[in-house]
């Protein structure tokens, strides 16, 4: 069982709980600890058996010993395991294949042997695998993994601190036969007793190596020893180090664990303090110091994290689950301990008052409220689908821009400005090179046949399998939006109210599945009118309170933001994988994601049709391009304010927090009472907004693309029946999948939207393009390019590490090359194609925009 004492550290980061001692009751230093199957393995080490230790030789051990837990609360240690030979000292790491052992001392000398450790729960037996040689003996260094790939750095040639190292070795267990690869060596000074960990930067995963110590310069003296306080970032993806903010004190002979997805913690370390002293306080030195540091990987800041109940050196902290444990290892020189801890991230206190509370309610009430002040203006499908074409132009304007944006941009595109750059900004405004497209090209063909769904465009191009093709692909795209924007606002409830992120899921699918099923389009429209009002502003006052609350002056925030490069606008780099986007792939990829939600999103295009005029339709997408550009300043550089406001107060973050919940942690802690509440209320009723879009422009395709044209009903009014129905279905599906979208293992929903914008809509817009930009194009050549283009966007994820950014117009591309390709080689009974084309439009057009009205 588990026993007392359990402790907090005073700020709250951590949460310790003792574990059973290990069966060793004198304790172990050097032990290999690690995780498998579930269980804990703590196997070697070397101690003094006998006290005091300075008068009896250190004895090194093979005992190995498991930890098995039956719960939370059961615990059991099981005995007899032994490694090969004694071993200590040596760097380990987890991995899915098993627990990584590298090198160690045996205390003769210093090895290159590695192993595997796995824990077999059937047979409770403990599994020696052997692997690949270091490229030399080492020994107290240190190692981490991520992906299976094992990486260990620095550390001791000999049993000599004279022979410390800058190397860094890798070893990838996926290979069919894995060796050891040596990296770029460590910049700075050579060391042992450093720790490594991986974690991630905003870009990619790094590895971080820290702390240790070496011999003073032209010292031939081991003991002549320099405690190490600076920090290293080495990025696996350009093979490059990069010097980080040092420590606040020299750390040696310490653990750390990645915590959350941006934070280091030093569990402990000694920080040398009393190293000359040592000899001369033997059993009367008071330990190591008992305080926590913690390391945030973007801002680039150490804090300290909180006293800790114990401080073990030269052993490993190791993941179990999610949490982390510390066995044994070195209470104070020469005294080892048999103390096990279990710790745990905790989640500080976010409190979101009655005020806050009350302000949230009504806001979402009032939202519903629209929805039933619309349902009574509802006849016909016309009248659900279109707003019975009398939406003023303006409004229009807000909900194409909420429809392209909304809480999508609010958290995600801030999160990722403070994470990373400005890089994504260029790309947002592309907008403005599409705008004329969408003006001039596509909304001259929806207004002339009147349409409800874009897809009816296809049929008339093309025929009505491209159109159902096109319509359910679209469907397929929206579901998916549903998730990711309710997963995004799920995480902001998550944070600063008691409301769980499935929890919060539901209560927003069920108020959206509200007042989209009652009001249809206009109730749509009009709240996302009010919400471009309530994020516009918001964004404002947040901007504002970050920027004052750095207590810095304009100058220092530029330099700073600079130094870091916060401000990178562009990189001129041609690699289209990595995850610092080029120049040319953010322009490309900013014009396909825009062009095919201009010209093919139905989401989109029914705003075109919910205008009297196709004039006013103009207006509608010209206001929604040009509010577009502030808009996006405004919020990337929301994102550079976050950064510089949490480099000013690092202590203020919290580990256990996503990236994307950056902004939901500001407004929790930072802004005034009642503007926090309105702002969550916004970003929740935003959420909901878009997710309303979707429903309703599901609905719309499903019944005018799959039941209208095949006379499925007999009257109007089933159709209007049959639309709530579709927008209840769809919303319901769209809530479960956010359920499996809510996941703190998302790096960032940005990425993730991004990506599916492209897997789905590229080729829709690759369709379209087909057929307004030329006149060879059939309907079998649509149909095999659409299905080619699909195949081949599905696999992306799988079989190609390109940008996700590129997606929409990678789609866009194979559709319409794939397509015409077809067309020319197998030609197809052409049909009458006038006025569906760039070439036939004017002619066709020349007598006006469509005043129509359907109904």
């Amino acid at each position: 069982m588990a026993g007392e004492p359990q402790t907090e550290s005073p700020n709250g980061f951590l949460h310790w709980q003792s574990l059973p001692k290990l069966p060793n009751p004198v304790g172990v230093a050097g032990p290999f600890v690690g995780v498998d199957h579930d269980a804990l393995v703590v196997a070697g080490g070397a101690n003094f058996p006998k006290q005091p230790y300075w008068e009896n030789d250190k004895v090194w051990h093979a005992d190995a010993w498991v930890l098995t837990r039956d719960s939370e609360e059961s615990y059991q240690w099981h005995s007899g395991f032994a490694l090969d030979a004694p071993m200590a000292y040596g760097a380990v790491a987890n991995t899915s294949k098993g627990i990584a052992c590298l090198g160690g001392d045996d205390g003769k000398q210093v090895s290159k042997k590695c192993f595997l450790l796995r824990w077999m729960p059937e047979s409770q037996k403990l599994e020696r695998t052997p692997l690949p040689d270091l490229p030399a003996p080492c020994a107290y260094g240190a190692a981490t993994s991520f992906g299976d790939v094992v990486y260990l750095a620095c550390g001791q040639a000999d049993r000599s601190l004279l022979s410390a190292t800058t190397n860094l070795w890798r070893l990838d267990l996926n290979d069919p036969k894995p060796a050891w690869e040596s990296l770029a060596p460590l910049p700075g000074p050579e060391r042992a007793f450093n720790d490594t960990i991986a974690q991630h930067n905003g870009f990619n995963t790094c590895v971080y190596v820290f702390g240790g110590r070496c011999v003073k310069s032209e010292s031939t003296s081991a003991d002549d020893i320099v405690p190490l306080s600076d920090l290293y970032e080495f990025n696996p993806t350009t093979n490059t180090w990069r010097r980080r903010a040092d420590l606040p004190h020299p750390l040696m002979a310490g653990t750390a664990i990645p915590a959350g997805q941006s934070h280091i913690i030093a569990l402990s370390g000694a920080d040398g303090s009393l190293w000359e002293q040592a000899a001369e306080l033997k059993l009367d030195h008071p330990g190591f110091k008992k305080q926590s540091l913690a390391y945030h990987t973007i801002t680039n800041t150490w804090v300290e994290a909180g006293e800790t109940p114990a401080n073990a050196v030269t052993t490993p902290a190791t993941q179990w689950g999610d949490r982390y444990v510390l066995a044994s290892g070195e209470r104070q020189p020469g005294v080892r301990t048999d103390e096990v801890w279990l710790i745990e991230l905790k989640q500080q206190d976010h409190s979101f008052g009655a005020i806050d509370f009350s302000v949230l309610g009504v806001y979402l009430i009032a939202m519903v409220g629209v929805g039933v002040f619309f349902a009574r203006q509802n006849k016909s499908t016309d009248d659900y689908f279109r707003g019975g074409q009398k939406v003023l132009w303006w409004a229009a304007g807000c909900s194409i821009f909420a429809t392209m944006l909304s809480s999508i941009t609010f958290m995600a595109i801030p999160a990722k400005a403070y994470a990373q750059d400005l890089v994504y900004l260029l790309g947002n405004c592309m907008i403005l090179a599409v705008a004329p497209i969408a003006v001039y090209l596509a909304l001259p063909f929806f207004r002339q046949i009147d349409a409800t769904s874009a897809y009816e465009y296809l049929e008339k191009r093309f025929n009505r399998l491209v159109r159902l093709f096109a319509s359910a692909s679209f469907t397929l795209f929206h579901l998916f939006r549903m998730g990711i924007v309710m997963s995004l606002a799920a995480l902001t409830l998550a944070t600063v109210t008691p409301l769980s992120p499935v929890e919060s899921v539901l209560l927003m699918g069920v108020l959206s599945i509200l007042y989209c099923t009652l009001g249809g389009v206009e109730a749509v429209i009009w709240t996302d009118t009010i919400q471009t009002v309530v994020l516009l502003g918001g964004a404002v006052v947040c901007l504002s309170v970050m920027l004052w609350g750095t207590g810095d002056s304009a100058e220092s925030w530029s330099q700073l933001a600079w130094q870091e490069g916060k401000l990178q606008f562009a990189n001129l780099h041609l690699d289209p994988t990595s995850a610092s986007l080029a120049l040319w792939v953010v322009v490309i990829g900013g014009i396909g994601q825009n062009i095919s939600s201009y010209t093919a999103d139905q989401a989109v295009v029914q705003r075109y049709m919910t205008t009297p005029d196709q004039s006013r339709a103009a207006r509608s997408i010209w206001f929604a391009a040009i509010l577009a550009i502030p808009a996006s300043f405004l919020f990337f550089f929301m994102g550079t304010a976050l950064f510089l406001f949490y480099h000013s107060h690092p202590e203020k973050l919290d580990p256990t927090f996503t990236t994307d919940q950056i902004l939901p942690l500001f407004i929790a802690n930072e802004l005034p009472v009642g503007i926090a509440g309105l702002l969550v209320a916004g970003i929740f009723a935003a959420a909901q907004s878009t997710v309303s879009t979707s429903m309703n422009s599901t609905a719309t395709a499903v019944v005018t693309d799959f039941l209208r044209p095949f006379a499925v009903l007999r009257s109007e009014h089933g159709y209007l029946q049959a639309a709530r129905g579709f927008t209840l279905l769809f919303g319901v599906i769209g809530t479960v999948i956010a359920l499996l979208f809510v996941s703190p293992d998302i790096r960032s929903l940005f990425d993730q939207f991004v990506k599916v914008i492209g897997l789905f809509m590229g080729v829709l817009g690759g369709l379209f393009a087909l057929g307004m930009l030329t006149r060879r194009a059939t309907g079998i050549g649509a149909l095999v390019g659409a299905i080619a283009g699909a195949v081949i966007m599905l696999g992306m994820p799988y079989y190609s590490d390109i940008n996700g950014f590129l997606y929409a117009t990678i789609g866009v591309t194979f559709c319409f090359a794939i397509g015409y390709l077809v067309s020319l080689l197998v030609p197809a009974q052409q049909a009458n194609i006038a006025g569906l084309t760039l070439f036939s439009l004017k002619k066709s057009s020349s007598r006006g925009p469509s005043q129509s009205v359907v109904g």
